[in-house]
């Protein structure tokens, strides 16, 4: 049981580690033989992309508080240097296992598929003969490189570029040389696929050059070549500013992603030490920033690996399915002036959501439309509805969120084509991040101003939509929407918010409410009642809510939890957490969706929410949690949530090791996912009347 040690007497276990126990999750699918092989190399990819980012972001900020002064240091809850090094040793034993993975499993099993990923010792004469030709006429134009003749050049490494380390043989008397040769991935795919009628085969683009040295150095040897990597700290510590012009400070910060401080330094085991000295020397790194790896770095490219258009490698479609009622009426707003409608994505379409927003654009009698934009698609349906609807004259408000890590760019862009087309458009306030996904929108009836309103769990956002487990709720219910125009009024004018009657709205209410909840609820079992609290999130990390979770425990009430990501709560605890299940489900899509249900004596009562019980969430973000009053939306839902309880096909439990075992028993099998994909289609086949 690892656990921090805190002034609070409640154990919990460390949130770096609970995260490495998250992403092993990951690993845990492309090891499983039941997920298709292709599926497989892309959890690989996923587990290599969240681990370059948990190298840039979270041990990044760890090893910067090495450097504290030990007065300083004394006040952490943890060692920095202990947390770090069962970081390293951890990470060390994920790759080895991600390196058996790839290459004794994947690998001979796609060969036997007849797809082949060889490597330059394997092509044949006809083969190598081709790549040699495709280099010349593609990739020698493009191919760039530093050549380092002696101690105290140090040329640049750019940020999660993957590198070849070469030292050319010495000539003519001189000293032996040193080359830095990036891959040129920003300008052509990592992999090459060779023609050939009866085998799929690629190629990376490392052994493509691997097979042309002599055509990049022609009176040169080349002596070896190792694949290194460089990562640097991603944090924009921009979050805590209280001053100045927040758009030009991320605008400026962006390029410092570029040229930060190396968090991660990658390099091939098998490079010999004194070239490992060599380089670390030459690029004034320490010996703890290096981190021994694989031949072959950047796993993340796997996401665009060259798949052959066969069945049985990837997983079988699932097209995104109608709802069940939506689409028997002619407008968005006839159907919801009616009743209230739930979206579950990506089960469900996400076209609905566009066209809702389409429909408010184009739509004379709208007369305003109000949204937050936290991640915005590169292509955004969402935003040029937008942009569509102030060009058609309508009120459109914009909060934009630019602190949405890794998607500040994109949506620094949008926000500037909005701007443009005349809409108002509010970026981040520095002390304050806006995490909500609401949008509201103002319609002329009847004389009358009527609105309608969208809340959801997920970004709008409709590329992630597709992978991305969310809920949306879409209403006119005029307690919602007047809650819902006091939080724009908060974010475009920041005006003070007034109480909510209906919405939690984190950082305001949104804290005392659940603890309220969980107290009910200890009440209740105390009364002689029945109490029980299910909640699905991404993240359980704050100690708040963790320690009302152990109260509840341990007043009787029972806790059933699924929790995707860090989870820093310690189930079955004597005494302490005895009550509580913890669940985590990592399958096809990413589960997403925040959903907290208080049994209330059979008087369910259940929020949806933008907001995981993580401190930022609820301290530190503006977040909307909403209700769900009907009685057939919340139970569709309570559907949904009792088949992830049921799941013993991707369910693992959360113990006090957090050990990652799957949840096995002699039940019906339940694969949660496919389970909700079938129930929601079934709906559809049998429309209710």
């Amino acid at each position: 049981m690892e656990s921090q040690p805190n002034a609070d007497p409640n154990p919990l276990y460390d949130r770096e580690l609970s995260w490495l126990s998250f992403n092993y999750r990951v690993l845990q699918e492309a090891k499983d033989p039941k997920v298709p092989l292709l599926e497989r190399l892309k959890f690989l990819a996923i587990y290599s992309s969240n681990l370059d980012e948990f190298y840039r972001v979270r041990v990044a900020s760890v090893r910067s508080l090495k450097s504290l002064k030990k007065k300083s240091k004394k006040k952490l809850a943890f060692s920095p240097k202990k947390l770090l090094a069962e970081i390293y040793r951890r990470v060390d034993q994920q790759q080895q296992e991600f390196g058996h993975i790839f290459r004794q499993q994947l690998l001979p099993a796609l060969k036997k598929e007849k797809v082949c990923i060889v490597n330059e010792s394997e092509v044949t004469e006809a083969q190598c003969a081709f790549v040699r030709q495709y280099f010349e006429a593609h990739l020698l134009p493009i191919l760039r490189y530093d050549v380092v003749e002696e101690m105290g050049q140090t040329p640049f490494l750019e940020n999660m570029r993957a590198y070849l380390f070469l030292r050319l043989k010495p000539k003519e008397g001189n000293a032996a040389a040193h080359v830095l040769m990036a891959l040129p991935t920003d300008k052509h795919s990592r992999f090459l696929v060779i023609p050939d009628k009866e085998i799929h085969t690629v190629i990376l683009l490392d052994d493509v050059l691997r097979l042309c040295y002599d055509l990049i150095f022609p009176d040169r040897e080349v002596e070896s070549g190792y694949s290194v990597k460089m990562s640097r700290d991603a944090e924009l510590y921009i979050e805590d500013e209280f001053t100045g012009d927040l758009v030009s400070k991320i605008q400026q910060s962006l390029s410092n992603r570029l040229t930060g401080l190396p968090s991660r330094f990658l390099v091939d085991e098998k490079m010999p030490e004194n070239q490992q000295q060599y380089l670390q020397r030459m690029l004034n790194l320490s010996s703890g920033e290096i981190i021994p790896g694989g031949k072959y770095h950047n796993f993340s490219d796997y996401f665009g690996f060259p798949a052959p258009d066969r069945d049985g490698l990837t997983y079988a479609a699932q097209p995104p399915l109608a709802h069940p009622e939506l689409d028997r009426f002619s407008s968005f707003f006839e159907a919801l002036s009616q009743k209230d409608f739930i979206l579950h994505f990506p089960y469900q379409s996400y076209d609905y959501v566009t066209r809702f927003i389409e429909e408010a654009a184009d739509d004379p009698a709208v007369t305003s439309i109000k949204i937050t934009l936290y991640r915005v698609a590169s292509d955004s349906k969402v935003a040029k509805a937008l942009i569509r609807a102030a060009q058609n004259g309508k009120k459109v408000e914009v909060f934009d969120e630019i602190k949405a890590r890794f998607d500040e760019q994109s949506n620094l862009f949008w926000g500037n084509e909005l701007a443009q087309a005349g809409a108002k458009v509010r970026y981040s306030y520095p002390d304050l991040k806006v995490h909500s996904k609401i949008c509201l929108i103002t319609r002329q009836e009847a004389g009358k101003k009527r609105h309608y309103a969208y809340l959801g769990t997920g970004n709008f956002n409709e590329k992630t939509a597709r992978i991305y487990g969310d809920h949306a709720l879409l209403t006119s219910d005029a307690g919602l929407c007047k809650d819902m125009d006091r939080v724009f009024a908060f974010l475009m004018d920041f005006k003070l918010a007034p109480k909510f009657k209906k919405l939690l709205v984190a950082p305001f209410q949104m804290r005392e409410t659940f603890e309220d909840l969980i107290d009910r609820e200890i009440e209740n079992v105390r009364s002689g009642g029945k109490g029980q609290i299910v909640a699905k999130m991404n993240s359980l990390e704050d100690q708040e809510m963790v320690n009302k979770l152990y109260a509840a425990s341990q007043g009787g009430v029972e806790v059933k939890l699924i929790i995707r990501g860090i989870c820093r709560l310690i189930p079955g605890i004597p005494g302490l957490s005895d009550n509580i299940e913890v669940v985590s489900i990592v399958d096809r899509y990413l589960e997403h969706a925040r959903i907290y249900q208080f049994h209330h004596n059979g008087a369910d009562e259940m929020y949806i929410a933008s907001a995981d019980w993580m401190n930022r969430n609820l301290s530190k973000r503006v977040e909307v949690g909403f209700p769900i009053n009907d009685p057939a939306l919340k139970s569709e839902i309570q559907d949904i949530v009792q088949l992830q309880l049921q799941d013993n096909t991707k369910a693992r439990i959360i113990d006090q090791e957090q050990s990652n075992a799957y949840v096995r028993n002699e039940k019906a099998t339940v694969q949660a996912q496919q389970a909700i994909y079938n129930m929601l289609e079934n709906l559809v086949e049998k429309p209710q009347d």
